[in-house]
């Protein structure tokens, strides 16, 4: 059997947990086989590390329950990443969009850069509306428990999705194809 190493295509089937404060765990996220979270070992950024070093050198079938605090995960909650955008922004055919953008809603859009990242809307009024690019998990310590699926070297197919990819960062390999995760998938306006 393979090992997970450096460039191996990995499949994993996993139950996320957010930690609260008083150490209680909810679950926020799972993969199974029919839809697991595909890597290419060594090769995907953004992985979180404590997962990372648990997964090495396992095989097909191993199992892993590791925690990472909220600054090997997602981070500390940073009051920057809430910015007010003019409302023009998501206009769509000159109209605005008050479908996709109201209150509560996630948005993905892209960045300047583009990367692709997702947004809670916060506040909508006459001229701007008012997003949280914060991380749905940010200043949350979270558990992983689950079992690896597949082990096997990646094809060139696989390594290059990860050399350009969708750049939503959540690792997932789902880019416009519907799937939600909350990490910015799906189309951007």
């Amino acid at each position: 059997m393979e090992k997970i190493e450096p460039g191996k295509y990995v499949e994993l089937g996993y139950d996320l947990y957010a930690i609260e404060p008083d150490g209680t765990e909810k679950l926020v996220h799972q993969t199974n086989e029919e839809d697991p979270e595909k890597i290419v070992f060594g090769v995907t950024q953004g992985m979180i590390r404590p997962l990372e070093k648990a997964i090495e050198g396992l095989e097909a079938g191993g199992k892993f329950n590791v925690t990472a605090s909220a600054d090997e995960a997602f981070g500390k909650y940073d009051p920057d990443q809430v910015v007010e955008l003019e409302r023009d922004v998501f206009t769509i055919d000159g109209k605005f969009d008050d479908k996709m953008i109201k209150v509560g809603a996630a948005v993905p859009m892209m960045t300047a850069d583009g990367f692709r990242i997702t947004g809670i809307v916060k506040e909508v009024t006459d001229t701007h509306v008012k997003m949280d690019f914060n991380h749905p998990l940010a200043d949350k310590a979270v558990r992983f428990d689950g079992k690896i699926l597949t082990v096997r070297e990646a094809t060139p197919e696989e390594i290059k999705p990860f050399q350009g990819g969708c750049g939503c960062g959540c690792n997932h390999d789902h880019c416009g194809d519907g799937d939600s995760c909350g990490c910015g998938d799906g189309c951007c306006h």
